[in-house]
Protein backbone atom coordinates (compact mmCIF):
# COMPACT_ATOMS: atom_id res chain seq x y z
CA UNK A 1 0.00 0.00 0.00
CA UNK A 2 2.84 2.17 0.84
CA UNK A 3 4.52 1.89 -2.67
CA UNK A 4 0.96 2.25 -4.54
CA UNK A 5 0.62 5.73 -2.68
CA UNK A 6 4.30 6.77 -3.78
CA UNK A 7 3.61 5.71 -6.90
CA UNK A 8 -0.02 7.66 -7.27
CA UNK A 9 2.02 10.83 -5.91
CA UNK A 10 4.55 10.33 -8.54
CA UNK A 11 2.22 9.95 -11.44
CA UNK A 12 0.08 13.13 -10.00
CA UNK A 13 3.25 14.83 -9.91
CA UNK A 14 4.22 14.00 -13.14
CA UNK A 15 0.86 14.59 -14.85
CA UNK A 16 0.57 17.78 -13.35
CA UNK A 17 4.54 19.11 -15.15
CA UNK A 18 3.84 17.70 -17.97
CA UNK A 19 0.56 19.44 -18.80
CA UNK A 20 1.94 22.83 -17.39
CA UNK A 21 5.45 22.30 -19.20
CA UNK A 22 3.63 21.43 -22.81
CA UNK A 23 0.92 24.07 -21.92
CA UNK A 24 3.32 26.80 -22.09
CA UNK A 25 4.82 25.49 -25.65
CA UNK A 26 1.04 25.38 -26.53
CA UNK A 27 -0.51 29.18 -25.14
CA UNK A 28 2.21 30.35 -27.13
CA UNK A 29 1.72 29.02 -30.21
CA UNK A 30 -0.97 30.15 -30.30
CA UNK A 31 -0.63 33.78 -29.53
CA UNK A 32 1.95 33.27 -32.70
CA UNK A 33 -0.87 31.62 -34.88
CA UNK A 34 0.63 28.54 -34.79
CA UNK A 35 -1.06 25.25 -35.45
CA UNK A 36 -0.86 22.43 -32.92
CA UNK A 37 -1.93 19.25 -34.30
CA UNK A 38 -1.73 17.46 -31.14
CA UNK A 39 -1.25 17.80 -27.40
CA UNK A 40 -0.92 14.70 -25.34
CA UNK A 41 -0.25 13.70 -21.82
CA UNK A 42 2.36 10.60 -21.75
CA UNK A 43 3.15 9.17 -25.00
CA UNK A 44 1.14 7.19 -27.27
CA UNK A 45 2.80 4.90 -29.11
CA UNK A 46 0.63 1.90 -30.87
CA UNK A 47 -2.58 3.64 -29.48
CA UNK A 48 -3.78 6.03 -26.83
CA UNK A 49 -6.00 5.51 -23.79
CA UNK A 50 -8.82 8.32 -24.85
CA UNK A 51 -8.28 11.34 -27.25
CA UNK A 52 -10.76 14.10 -28.76
CA UNK A 53 -10.76 16.26 -31.07
CA UNK A 54 -11.13 20.15 -30.78
CA UNK A 55 -10.63 23.49 -32.94
CA UNK A 56 -8.18 21.39 -35.13
CA UNK A 57 -5.94 19.87 -31.80
CA UNK A 58 -6.07 16.16 -31.38
CA UNK A 59 -5.88 16.26 -27.34
CA UNK A 60 -5.13 12.73 -25.81
CA UNK A 61 -3.32 10.89 -22.66
CA UNK A 62 -1.34 8.04 -23.64
CA UNK A 63 -0.22 4.79 -21.98
CA UNK A 64 3.49 5.51 -21.52
CA UNK A 65 4.04 7.88 -18.40
CA UNK A 66 7.40 8.91 -19.51
CA UNK A 67 6.25 12.68 -20.35
CA UNK A 68 4.12 14.30 -22.94
CA UNK A 69 3.91 16.62 -26.18
CA UNK A 70 2.43 18.59 -28.34
CA UNK A 71 3.01 18.35 -31.98
CA UNK A 72 3.16 21.63 -33.73
CA UNK A 73 2.72 21.84 -37.65
CA UNK A 74 6.07 22.44 -39.20
CA UNK A 75 8.90 21.86 -36.65
CA UNK A 76 11.14 18.75 -36.75
CA UNK A 77 10.36 17.02 -32.95
CA UNK A 78 10.02 13.36 -31.41
CA UNK A 79 7.22 12.76 -34.15
CA UNK A 80 9.67 12.83 -37.00
CA UNK A 81 7.11 13.78 -39.28
CA UNK A 82 9.20 14.03 -42.65
CA UNK A 83 5.93 14.36 -45.11
CA UNK A 84 5.21 17.66 -43.72
CA UNK A 85 8.66 18.83 -44.03
CA UNK A 86 8.64 17.85 -47.76
CA UNK A 87 5.97 20.29 -48.49
CA UNK A 88 6.17 24.26 -48.89
CA UNK A 89 6.20 25.77 -45.34
CA UNK A 90 2.52 27.22 -44.48
CA UNK A 91 2.08 30.40 -43.03
CA UNK A 92 0.54 28.59 -39.68
CA UNK A 93 3.73 26.43 -39.32
CA UNK A 94 6.17 26.82 -36.96
CA UNK A 95 9.21 27.18 -39.62
CA UNK A 96 7.40 30.18 -41.11
CA UNK A 97 7.53 31.99 -37.86
CA UNK A 98 10.23 34.45 -37.47
CA UNK A 99 13.12 33.71 -35.23
CA UNK A 100 12.17 35.27 -32.28
CA UNK A 101 8.67 34.08 -32.36
CA UNK A 102 10.39 30.61 -32.33
CA UNK A 103 12.50 31.07 -29.76
CA UNK A 104 9.50 32.65 -27.52
CA UNK A 105 7.38 28.57 -28.49
CA UNK A 106 10.75 26.94 -27.41
CA UNK A 107 11.07 28.16 -23.77
CA UNK A 108 7.14 28.76 -23.42
CA UNK A 109 7.71 24.87 -21.35
CA UNK A 110 10.38 25.75 -19.39
CA UNK A 111 9.06 29.54 -18.76
CA UNK A 112 5.69 27.78 -17.18
CA UNK A 113 7.78 25.34 -15.50
CA UNK A 114 9.39 27.99 -12.94
CA UNK A 115 6.53 29.95 -13.11
CA UNK A 116 4.51 26.55 -11.35
CA UNK A 117 7.08 26.05 -8.84
CA UNK A 118 6.98 30.28 -8.04
CA UNK A 119 3.52 29.65 -7.73
CA UNK A 120 3.95 26.41 -5.59
CA UNK A 121 6.40 28.41 -3.47
CA UNK A 122 3.81 31.31 -3.04
CA UNK A 123 0.53 28.75 -2.22
CA UNK A 124 3.17 26.98 0.77
CA UNK A 125 4.62 29.92 2.32
CA UNK A 126 0.93 31.19 2.82
CA UNK A 127 -0.84 28.10 3.45
CA UNK A 128 1.48 26.27 5.47
CA UNK A 129 4.48 29.17 6.57
CA UNK A 130 7.67 28.04 6.97
CA UNK A 131 9.06 25.52 9.72
CA UNK A 132 12.32 24.03 10.56
CA UNK A 133 15.03 23.23 12.90
CA UNK A 134 17.89 26.09 13.95
CA UNK A 135 21.33 24.94 14.17
CA UNK A 136 21.29 26.95 17.45
CA UNK A 137 18.63 24.75 18.90
CA UNK A 138 20.27 21.38 18.14
CA UNK A 139 23.97 22.99 19.51
CA UNK A 140 22.10 22.92 22.60
CA UNK A 141 22.85 19.33 23.15
CA UNK A 142 24.93 18.64 20.59
CA UNK A 143 25.04 15.94 17.13
CA UNK A 144 25.08 11.87 16.91
CA UNK A 145 27.32 11.25 14.52
CA UNK A 146 27.26 7.79 12.36
CA UNK A 147 30.20 6.09 10.67
CA UNK A 148 30.70 8.59 7.95
CA UNK A 149 29.99 11.57 10.03
CA UNK A 150 32.93 10.05 11.99
CA UNK A 151 35.58 9.18 8.91
CA UNK A 152 34.60 13.16 8.47
CA UNK A 153 36.12 13.86 12.01
CA UNK A 154 32.98 14.82 13.84
CA UNK A 155 32.32 12.98 17.11
CA UNK A 156 29.05 12.65 19.44
CA UNK A 157 28.11 15.65 21.26
CA UNK A 158 30.22 18.36 18.47
CA UNK A 159 28.48 21.52 18.32
CA UNK A 160 28.29 22.72 14.36
CA UNK A 161 29.11 26.22 14.13
CA UNK A 162 29.87 27.34 10.29
CA UNK A 163 30.67 25.28 6.85
CA UNK A 164 33.62 27.15 5.00
CA UNK A 165 32.78 30.00 7.69
CA UNK A 166 29.20 30.70 7.00
CA UNK A 167 26.48 30.06 9.47
CA UNK A 168 23.78 27.56 7.88
CA UNK A 169 20.50 28.51 10.11
CA UNK A 170 18.19 25.67 9.26
CA UNK A 171 20.50 22.29 10.90
CA UNK A 172 18.69 20.16 7.67
CA UNK A 173 20.21 22.10 5.06
CA UNK A 174 23.95 21.56 6.64
CA UNK A 175 24.53 18.27 4.70
CA UNK A 176 23.25 19.47 1.04
CA UNK A 177 25.18 22.74 1.29
CA UNK A 178 28.39 20.88 2.59
CA UNK A 179 27.55 18.64 -0.67
CA UNK A 180 26.57 22.14 -3.00
CA UNK A 181 29.51 24.15 -1.62
CA UNK A 182 31.42 21.60 -2.16
CA UNK A 183 32.98 22.42 1.74
CA UNK A 184 36.75 21.86 2.42
CA UNK A 185 36.08 22.82 5.69
CA UNK A 186 33.65 22.89 9.39
CA UNK A 187 34.15 25.36 12.20
CA UNK A 188 32.80 23.32 15.14
CA UNK A 189 32.60 23.41 18.98
CA UNK A 190 34.14 20.44 21.09
CA UNK A 191 34.27 20.47 24.84
CA UNK A 192 34.01 24.18 25.06
CA UNK A 193 36.95 23.90 22.21
CA UNK A 194 36.71 25.78 19.13
CA UNK A 195 37.64 23.77 16.45
CA UNK A 196 38.86 22.97 12.39
CA UNK A 197 37.70 20.26 10.74
CA UNK A 198 39.39 19.75 7.12
CA UNK A 199 37.03 17.09 5.23
CA UNK A 200 39.48 13.96 4.12
CA UNK A 201 39.96 13.62 -0.10
CA UNK A 202 36.61 12.24 -1.08
CA UNK A 203 34.62 13.32 1.46
CA UNK A 204 32.10 15.04 -1.30
CA UNK A 205 31.83 11.69 -3.24
CA UNK A 206 31.34 9.51 0.10
CA UNK A 207 28.63 12.10 1.10
CA UNK A 208 26.50 12.11 -1.65
CA UNK A 209 26.31 7.94 -2.08
CA UNK A 210 25.69 7.79 1.27
CA UNK A 211 21.72 6.69 1.46
CA UNK A 212 21.25 6.96 5.46
CA UNK A 213 19.80 9.81 7.11
CA UNK A 214 21.90 9.51 10.29
CA UNK A 215 24.70 11.53 8.78
CA UNK A 216 24.14 14.35 11.05
CA UNK A 217 21.60 13.60 13.82
CA UNK A 218 20.69 15.54 17.12
CA UNK A 219 21.19 14.64 20.88
CA UNK A 220 17.76 14.95 22.69
CA UNK A 221 17.16 14.63 26.65
CA UNK A 222 15.39 11.43 27.59
CA UNK A 223 12.15 12.68 28.94
CA UNK A 224 9.39 10.06 29.25
CA UNK A 225 6.46 10.75 27.63
CA UNK A 226 4.21 7.67 27.63
CA UNK A 227 4.39 4.03 28.14
CA UNK A 228 3.51 0.89 26.44
CA UNK A 229 1.71 -2.07 27.64
CA UNK A 230 3.76 -4.25 30.19
CA UNK A 231 6.21 -1.65 30.59
CA UNK A 232 9.01 -2.83 33.03
CA UNK A 233 10.20 1.29 33.65
CA UNK A 234 6.11 1.83 34.30
CA UNK A 235 6.07 -1.05 36.66
CA UNK A 236 9.05 0.28 38.77
CA UNK A 237 7.33 3.46 39.42
CA UNK A 238 9.17 5.47 36.85
CA UNK A 239 6.15 8.68 36.27
CA UNK A 240 5.55 10.85 32.84
CA UNK A 241 7.76 13.72 32.84
CA UNK A 242 10.85 12.29 34.30
CA UNK A 243 13.97 12.71 33.14
CA UNK A 244 16.31 9.74 32.70
CA UNK A 245 20.31 10.71 33.23
CA UNK A 246 21.84 7.53 33.79
CA UNK A 247 22.22 3.64 34.64
CA UNK A 248 23.75 2.27 37.62
CA UNK A 249 27.08 3.97 37.89
CA UNK A 250 27.07 5.19 33.94
CA UNK A 251 25.85 9.12 33.91
CA UNK A 252 23.90 9.17 30.30
CA UNK A 253 21.99 11.68 29.63
CA UNK A 254 20.97 11.42 26.41
CA UNK A 255 18.01 9.34 24.73
CA UNK A 256 20.61 8.66 21.51
CA UNK A 257 23.19 7.08 24.19
CA UNK A 258 21.17 5.41 26.82
CA UNK A 259 19.37 2.91 24.28
CA UNK A 260 22.71 2.00 22.74
CA UNK A 261 23.76 1.09 26.47
CA UNK A 262 20.79 -0.54 27.59
CA UNK A 263 21.26 -3.34 24.91
CA UNK A 264 24.10 -4.42 26.95
CA UNK A 265 21.94 -5.48 29.88
CA UNK A 266 18.91 -7.51 28.20
CA UNK A 267 17.50 -9.93 30.80
CA UNK A 268 19.19 -8.13 34.00
CA UNK A 269 18.52 -6.13 36.98
CA UNK A 270 19.57 -2.33 36.34
CA UNK A 271 19.42 0.56 38.48
CA UNK A 272 17.82 3.17 36.05
CA UNK A 273 19.11 7.22 37.68
CA UNK A 274 16.28 9.62 36.82
CA UNK A 275 15.43 13.19 37.64
CA UNK A 276 11.64 14.43 39.24
CA UNK A 277 11.47 17.77 39.53
CA UNK A 278 13.95 18.55 41.92
CA UNK A 279 15.06 14.93 43.28
CA UNK A 280 16.95 12.66 41.69
CA UNK A 281 15.90 8.82 42.05
CA UNK A 282 17.43 5.47 41.69
CA UNK A 283 14.53 2.70 40.86
CA UNK A 284 15.50 -0.98 39.95
CA UNK A 285 14.37 -2.54 36.93
CA UNK A 286 14.59 -5.72 35.38
CA UNK A 287 15.36 -5.42 31.73
CA UNK A 288 13.52 -7.82 29.23
CA UNK A 289 15.05 -9.58 26.65
CA UNK A 290 14.52 -7.40 23.79
CA UNK A 291 16.49 -4.75 25.50
CA UNK A 292 13.64 -1.76 25.58
CA UNK A 293 11.98 -0.20 28.92
CA UNK A 294 8.61 0.06 27.11
CA UNK A 295 8.44 3.87 27.16
CA UNK A 296 8.05 6.80 24.57
CA UNK A 297 10.72 9.51 25.00
CA UNK A 298 9.06 13.38 24.16
CA UNK A 299 8.94 14.43 20.78
CA UNK A 300 11.66 17.02 19.46
CA UNK A 301 8.74 19.38 18.87
CA UNK A 302 8.19 19.57 22.51
CA UNK A 303 12.06 19.60 23.27
CA UNK A 304 13.52 21.85 20.41
CA UNK A 305 11.86 25.52 19.26
CA UNK A 306 11.06 25.22 15.76
CA UNK A 307 11.80 28.09 13.92
CA UNK A 308 7.97 29.47 12.81
CA UNK A 309 6.85 31.98 11.00
CA UNK A 310 4.02 32.60 9.05
CA UNK A 311 3.53 34.96 5.51
CA UNK A 312 0.77 37.32 4.35
CA UNK A 313 0.17 37.19 0.56
CA UNK A 314 1.96 40.10 0.26
CA UNK A 315 4.76 38.60 2.15
CA UNK A 316 4.96 35.46 0.21
CA UNK A 317 5.34 36.63 -3.22
CA UNK A 318 8.82 37.85 -2.77
CA UNK A 319 9.95 35.24 -0.83
CA UNK A 320 8.67 32.65 -2.47
CA UNK A 321 10.38 34.03 -5.82
CA UNK A 322 13.53 33.39 -3.63
CA UNK A 323 12.91 30.08 -2.90
CA UNK A 324 12.79 29.99 -6.92
CA UNK A 325 15.97 31.30 -7.39
CA UNK A 326 17.55 29.54 -4.82
CA UNK A 327 16.22 26.45 -5.95
CA UNK A 328 17.58 26.54 -9.99
CA UNK A 329 20.57 27.81 -8.51
CA UNK A 330 21.04 25.06 -5.66
CA UNK A 331 19.97 22.52 -9.00
CA UNK A 332 22.67 23.90 -11.30
CA UNK A 333 25.75 22.96 -8.68
CA UNK A 334 24.06 19.57 -8.41
CA UNK A 335 24.48 19.68 -12.41
CA UNK A 336 27.80 20.38 -11.95
CA UNK A 337 28.87 17.51 -9.79
CA UNK A 338 27.87 15.26 -12.17
CA UNK A 339 31.16 16.32 -13.94
CA UNK A 340 33.01 16.14 -11.42
CA UNK A 341 35.57 13.18 -11.53
CA UNK A 342 36.56 12.90 -7.94
CA UNK A 343 32.67 13.49 -6.59
CA UNK A 344 31.02 10.24 -8.85
CA UNK A 345 27.83 12.07 -8.91
CA UNK A 346 26.71 10.32 -11.75
CA UNK A 347 26.75 7.06 -9.94
CA UNK A 348 24.11 8.06 -7.53
CA UNK A 349 21.57 9.33 -10.72
CA UNK A 350 18.21 7.47 -10.64
CA UNK A 351 15.51 7.23 -12.32
CA UNK A 352 11.89 6.31 -11.91
CA UNK A 353 12.26 4.70 -9.03
CA UNK A 354 14.65 7.07 -7.47
CA UNK A 355 11.92 9.83 -7.69
CA UNK A 356 9.13 8.28 -6.56
CA UNK A 357 11.22 7.04 -3.54
CA UNK A 358 11.11 10.22 -2.68
CA UNK A 359 7.79 11.05 -2.45
CA UNK A 360 6.51 10.43 1.61
CA UNK A 361 4.85 6.59 2.04
CA UNK A 362 1.63 8.20 3.22
CA UNK A 363 -0.01 11.28 1.81
CA UNK A 364 1.24 14.22 2.72
CA UNK A 365 -0.42 17.78 0.84
CA UNK A 366 2.42 19.72 2.09
CA UNK A 367 5.32 17.25 1.02
CA UNK A 368 3.58 16.54 -1.99
CA UNK A 369 3.41 20.12 -3.30
CA UNK A 370 7.17 20.86 -1.94
CA UNK A 371 8.26 18.26 -4.40
CA UNK A 372 6.44 19.10 -6.97
CA UNK A 373 8.26 22.84 -6.62
CA UNK A 374 11.47 21.11 -7.07
CA UNK A 375 10.93 18.68 -9.61
CA UNK A 376 9.38 21.57 -11.78
CA UNK A 377 12.70 23.20 -11.26
CA UNK A 378 14.44 19.95 -12.30
CA UNK A 379 12.58 20.12 -15.36
CA UNK A 380 13.02 23.38 -16.45
CA UNK A 381 16.92 23.05 -15.98
CA UNK A 382 17.01 20.03 -17.85
CA UNK A 383 15.03 20.98 -20.31
CA UNK A 384 17.28 24.10 -21.50
CA UNK A 385 20.74 22.02 -21.49
CA UNK A 386 21.97 22.24 -24.99
CA UNK A 387 21.10 18.43 -26.13
CA UNK A 388 19.22 18.46 -29.76
CA UNK A 389 15.54 17.10 -28.96
CA UNK A 390 15.35 19.00 -26.03
CA UNK A 391 13.97 22.77 -25.58
CA UNK A 392 17.68 23.71 -25.10
CA UNK A 393 18.87 21.77 -28.56
CA UNK A 394 16.53 24.13 -30.20
CA UNK A 395 17.13 27.49 -28.59
CA UNK A 396 20.87 26.52 -29.04
CA UNK A 397 20.16 26.35 -32.88
CA UNK A 398 18.18 29.42 -33.08
CA UNK A 399 20.70 31.91 -31.43
CA UNK A 400 22.98 30.22 -34.35
CA UNK A 401 20.51 31.46 -36.62
CA UNK A 402 19.76 34.80 -35.11
CA UNK A 403 23.96 35.57 -35.08
CA UNK A 404 24.31 33.20 -38.47
CA UNK A 405 21.19 35.28 -40.16
CA UNK A 406 20.83 31.84 -41.91
CA UNK A 407 19.15 28.51 -40.58
CA UNK A 408 20.55 25.03 -40.13
CA UNK A 409 19.31 22.86 -42.91
CA UNK A 410 16.03 20.34 -42.67
CA UNK A 411 18.10 17.38 -43.06
CA UNK A 412 20.75 18.67 -40.44
CA UNK A 413 17.89 19.14 -37.85
CA UNK A 414 16.60 15.97 -38.73
CA UNK A 415 19.73 14.21 -37.82
CA UNK A 416 20.54 16.57 -34.99
CA UNK A 417 17.18 15.15 -33.67
CA UNK A 418 17.72 11.61 -34.15
CA UNK A 419 21.53 12.09 -31.65
CA UNK A 420 19.32 13.74 -29.05
CA UNK A 421 16.75 11.08 -29.05
CA UNK A 422 19.76 8.44 -28.72
CA UNK A 423 21.14 10.83 -25.97
CA UNK A 424 18.13 11.07 -24.24
CA UNK A 425 17.01 6.99 -24.36
CA UNK A 426 20.76 6.64 -23.19
CA UNK A 427 20.29 8.26 -20.19
CA UNK A 428 17.02 7.44 -19.46
CA UNK A 429 18.30 3.54 -19.73
CA UNK A 430 21.32 4.59 -17.60
CA UNK A 431 19.53 6.24 -14.51
CA UNK A 432 16.92 3.24 -14.49
CA UNK A 433 19.50 0.97 -14.87
CA UNK A 434 20.94 2.36 -11.86
CA UNK A 435 17.84 1.80 -10.26
CA UNK A 436 17.26 -1.71 -10.88
CA UNK A 437 21.05 -2.22 -9.42
CA UNK A 438 20.58 -0.78 -6.68
CA UNK A 439 17.09 -2.68 -5.91
CA UNK A 440 19.52 -6.03 -6.34
CA UNK A 441 22.30 -4.97 -4.87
Amino acid sequence: MDILIQILQLLLSLSILVVVHEFGHFFAAKVFNTRVEKFYLFFNPWFSLFKFNFKGTEYGMGWLPLGGYVKISGMIDESMDKEQLAKAPEPWEFRSKPAWQRLIIMVGGVTMNVILAYAIYIGMLFFYGEKYLPTSEVNRYGIVTDELSREFGLLDGDKILSIEGKYIDNFQRIPITIILEEAQSLQIERNGKVMDITLPEGSIGKLVKHESAGFLSFRTPFVIEGFGENSPAEASGIQKGDTIIGLNDQIIPYFQDFRLVLQEYKNQDVQIVLKREQDTLSLPVTIPDNGLLGVYPRGVDMIFDFHQKDFSLLEAVPAGFAKTIDGIGGYLKQLKLLASPEVKAYESVGGFITIGSIFPKQWHWESFWRLTAFLSIMLAVLNLLPIPALDGGHVMFLFYEIIARRKPSDKFMEYAQIVGMVLLFGLLIFANGNDILKLFS
